[in-house]
């Protein structure tokens, strides 16, 4: 089998191509296309949801990535390879209750308003990050990273998982010893919350009124290309490596809000995204 052509990064939400491969998914079936318009599963970075739709009129209860190398298929967690590793074939895994046979034409739908939903989630937890480097900048007393806007990249420097869910996100922070290392400053955080996402939302506000455009830089239509989101904010061009699915402009973010709780060492933003009606 070869590479799995994808189109969501062109904002595509249906297609037509040939099943080029059918696999077990467990006690499901997973078909492969040639060309599809679905978001899988990221098994290094598992951030944005599958997308949801059909696949010649079945429902696609999952989309995971897959990996085919030597006659031997890995589906997510299991793939042994590092993403984009040579020799390998990298596959959408479309998973069915119910199997099509290899070699048939099939239509591909998905699901515009779940796509939609993720999209905003994903665009507004970008933001989010931005915004919430800006509004921490001040705690820095080493010279790091810097992100887009030529702040201190907390969010690169600290994440340790982020989760995209429709309209929203869930970002975890770890503020351990190597942070501290790097320069990072966590002393009275606690009592500092509220005042860091009001400063972050009125920053987030702003962006979102400023309509700007949001686009992704695509250097090719293979599953692994190295896809990079920008956006052109008011206070400059910031762009951060990305392979999900993303809103156009702020404005069809409708808001952003952010709030923040810490527990444990661990620092979680929570993003919520309201469209307009």
């Amino acid at each position: 089998m070869k590479s799995t052509i994808v189109t969501f990064p062109d904002g595509w939400i249906s297609g037509r191509s040939e099943i080029v491969g059918a696999v077990p998914a467990g006690v499901r079936h997973g078909l492969v296309v040639a060309e599809t318009p679905f978001h899988p599963l990221d098994h290094t970075w598992p951030d944005q949801p599958a997308d949801r739709g059909t696949i010649g009129g079945l429902p696609v209860v999952d989309c995971v990535t897959g990996a085919w190398s030597a006659g031997s298929l890995h589906l997510g967690e299991d793939i042994p390879a590092r993403r984009g590793a040579e020799g390998w074939q990298w596959l959408v895994v479309h998973v069915t209750d119910t199997p099509l046979p290899v070699g048939a034409t099939v239509e591909l739908e998905v699901d515009a308003g779940h796509r939609a939903a993720l999209s905003a989630g994903h665009t507004a937890c970008h933001l989010a990050a931005l915004a919430l480097n800006h509004a921490l900048a001040g705690r820095w007393r080493k010279e790091v990273a810097l992100d887009g806007l030529g702040r201190p990249d907390f969010d690169q420097a600290a994440i340790t998982s982020s989760r995209i869910s429709p309209n929203g996100s869930v970002d975890v922070y770890r503020l351990g010893k190597s942070l501290r290392k790097k320069g990072f400053s966590a002393e009275g955080l606690d009592l500092a919350l509220d005042e860091i996402a009001g400063e972050a939302n009125d920053r987030l506000k702003a962006w979102v009124a400023a309509d700007a455009p949001v686009r992704l830089d695509v250097p090719g239509p293979e599953l692994t290309a190295r896809r990079t989101w920008h956006c052109s904010l008011p206070e400059g061009a910031a762009s951060i490596p990305c392979g999900g699915t993303h809103v156009t402009r702020t404005s069809e973010l409708g808001a952003v809000t952010i709030s923040l709780s810490l527990d444990d060492a661990a620092l979680t933003m929570r993003t919520t995204a309201t469209p307009p009606a």
